[in-house]
């Protein structure tokens, strides 16, 4: 089991003089002073306050880990390294270390930094190699999986280290870098008794603080690969003005949350209690709450920067909150996830804390877009004490139906070929392969692979855009041999009995299937047979050169081509001879038309001249004319009698007359 880096997270701090510095910033005090007298010394003024760097780094570590604890209140472990002349160890990988309380309470055990550097200079380096050996020791967690003799190899140990001080110079970082690669080196290479392991990764992170204004400023650098087992990054921020936002922006990459601020809370004002205004509130919760909200199409507009932060957060919109009742758990709630605000101690974020815990829920909805409704994506409630961020379903509920195949984005789409995707996965099911049986050159999971790449070389996904497809009969066999790897002589023979099928439909003019009349490529004139016979051969040539993967399907290739080639001109014995030229010229222009089955299609051929029917009846009867006609057509069908034929026209024909010429002899 690969256990994240946030499984275990060791502050580095230095507790030596230069921490001592003040940050230069003064804070602001509201102080009233009783006046002396009158005059302009009646008011002494107050001398400013300004935090250390050691006050700035405790209070920003101290509100990452709060965070962290309010959300994750198990499973996430953090403890400090406090370096002076002597690294002083805070906490352990106890549960019951896990808390605010238990960490303040040594923070102020420590004390100050005192600025006398004749007291001694205090190693950060002592303090890293101290928090590499921490996070060799093993957690509750990890002990519990390496029970099992099976588990032992599959559990990874991961960690961070963070380290927090005041550097001079960008080689000493260089320096430490270096040095923290080498000592995990050398650590991993002990034998560790049963309650310790090996370090398998580690991200270093060093968080250099500078007072306001800058003496120097050190580059940043990103989150950079070391080596297989080390990955570092370099942060400088102000330590007054920066560095607390700073530490939240990293507390959400290294737990992966996401922010969510509470627009539009109506709150009372503190000095007037008549009148409210509305309030915001940003919490921060596990970014899987936003799984259906990054599922939007408008997702993007949503997410807003921070000013001043790193990091993105989603409006929400409050809406009206509701009494308890068992109406707060029949919701569509896909999952819930605790919540840690983020100005915990700001009056608004007191307020919607206290309404909440009191057994009030609220919705949240997204912000509208345009002229849609209100979408209620998001519930605020609390359970057993603890505040819970719920994530309703937006789309279709999951005690619903699942969606049909046909419902699309756009409403109901019946154009897709259903029946025919269907086909296509049950011809192409996997199953379970044993590994002890036998798989030849090629794995089981690649011939499927390839399989399933054949079959889908070309595959229309609608009916509109196929004819071939839409053919039924008359191209199955064709469409279901060529797909094969390799093809036989007699299966090279059934494809091109289709061939032939097609060629001798287009000469006698046959319609095509119903669903071939609607396709939607066709030009102005697209339900004429003439254009629909050359999309259809055009999208059997693509068709065909899409698995041209051997010898045998080529011929069939070729087959095709020679067949469209020579043109297919009408039977010259049912076309009069005025029309078989202007045939000709069509289907030679027709064939040398550049198409495909998803373009366009082209003008059509200019059409042949028109037979004047009432030349060739003039002067005769409607007795005469339906007679030859008649004749005509029975000369066609049926084969003239043998003993007219003999008999050459002259008279009625004697039906065995070989019998009077036997009883004459």
């Amino acid at each position: 089991m690969s256990w994240p880096n946030s499984l275990k997270t060791v502050f580095v701090i230095d507790h030596g003089p230069v921490m001592a510095r003040p940050s230069d910033l003064p804070i602001e005090l509201d102080v009233f002073n009783k006046p002396r007298g009158h005059g302009p010394g009646a008011f002494i003024p107050v001398t400013p306050v300004c935090k250390s760097l050691w006050t700035c780094a405790a209070e920003a570590s101290f509100e990452y880990c709060r965070i962290v604890w309010d959300i994750y209140p198990t499973g996430r472990l953090i403890r400090f390294m406090i370096c002076d002349t002597k690294v002083n160890p805070v906490g352990s990988w106890g549960t019951n270390q896990q808390n605010l309380t238990s960490i303040t309470y040594h923070f102020a055990q420590l004390g100050v930094p005192v600025s006398d550097s004749r007291l001694g200079d205090s190693s950060i380096m002592h303090g890293l190699t101290a928090a590499l050996e921490s996070l060799t020791e093993c957690s509750d967690a990890q002990l519990e999986k390496l029970k099992s003799p099976g588990n032992k190899s599959k559990v990874h140990n991961r960690g961070r280290v963070i380290c927090i001080s005041s550097f001079r110079e960008d080689g000493y970082v260089r320096s430490l870098e270096s040095f923290f690669q080498e000592t995990i080196v050398q650590i991993n290479q002990r034998n560790f008794p049963p309650t310790h392991m090996p370090i398998h990764h580690c991200d270093f992170v060093v968080v250099n603080i500078y007072p306001n204004p800058p003496t120097l400023t050190l580059k940043e650098h990103p989150r950079l690969e070391l080596s297989p087992l080390l990955s570092c990054e370099l942060i400088s921020v102000c330590a007054s003005r920066w560095l607390a936002s700073r530490l939240v922006s990293l507390v959400l990459q290294h737990y992966e949350l996401a922010s969510t601020t509470v627009t539009g809370i109506p709150m009372k004002e503190e000095q007037n209690a008549s009148s409210s205004a509305n309030y915001d509130v940003e919490i921060f919760h596990p970014v899987a709450a936003h799984a259906d909200i990054l599922k939007l199409k408008n997702e993007s507009a949503l997410f807003l920067m921070k000013e001043g932060y790193g990091y993105k957060t989603v409006t929400l919109k409050w809406c009206t909150p509701r009494a308890t009742s068992n109406s707060v758990e029949m919701w569509p709630c896909s999952s819930a996830y605790r919540i840690s605000p983020v100005d915990v101690t700001s009056r608004p974020s007191s307020c919607l804390t206290n309404f909440l815990l009191g057994g009030r829920s609220v919705m949240l909805e997204l912000p509208r877009s345009g002229t849609g409704g209100r979408t209620t994506s998001h519930m605020l409630a609390a359970h057993g004490g603890e505040i819970f961020l719920h994530s309703l379903l937006i789309g279709r509920s999951v005690i619903e139906d699942p969606p049909s195949i046909s419902e699309g984005s756009g409403g109901r789409v019946t154009d897709y070929r259903i029946p025919d995707f269907g086909e296509l996965m049950k011809e192409n099911k996997l199953v379970p392969y044993l590994l002890s049986e036998p798989f030849g050159p090629t794995l089981p999971i690649e011939r499927a692979s390839n399989r399933m790449e054949r079959w889908t070389q070309y595959w229309p996904m609608t009916i509109s855009s196929t004819i071939v497809f839409n053919m039924g009969v008359h191209m199955e066999t064709l469409t279901k041999i060529i797909v094969n790897e390799e093809l036989t002589d007699d299966q090279v023979i059934e494809c091109k009995k289709v061939i032939y099928n097609l060629l001798a439909l287009e000469s006698r003019n046959e319609p095509l299937p119903p669903t071939c009349s609607g396709h939607r490529d066709r030009g102005a004139k697209g339900n004429r047979r003439e254009e629909q016979y050359r999309i259809l051969f055009k999208e059997c040539e693509i068709m065909l050169r899409h698995h041209c993967r051997s010898e045998q399907h080529r011929r069939v290739l070729a087959c095709l081509l020679e067949c469209r080639s020579k043109g297919t001109a009408p039977n010259p014995l049912l076309v009069p001879s005025s029309t078989k030229e202007s045939a000709q010229e069509t289907n030679s222009a027709r064939s040398s038309i550049p198409d495909t089955p998803l373009s366009p299609v082209a003008m059509p051929a200019a059409k042949a001249p028109r037979l004047d029917v009432r030349s060739s009846i003039a002067g005769k009867s409607l007795l005469e004319v339906w007679n030859s006609s008649v004749s005509a057509e029975v000369s066609k069908k049926q084969r003239e009698f043998v003993g007219r034929i003999k008999a050459g026209g002259q008279g009625p024909v004697k039906l065995y007359g070989h019998l009077d010429k036997e009883h004459e002899t």
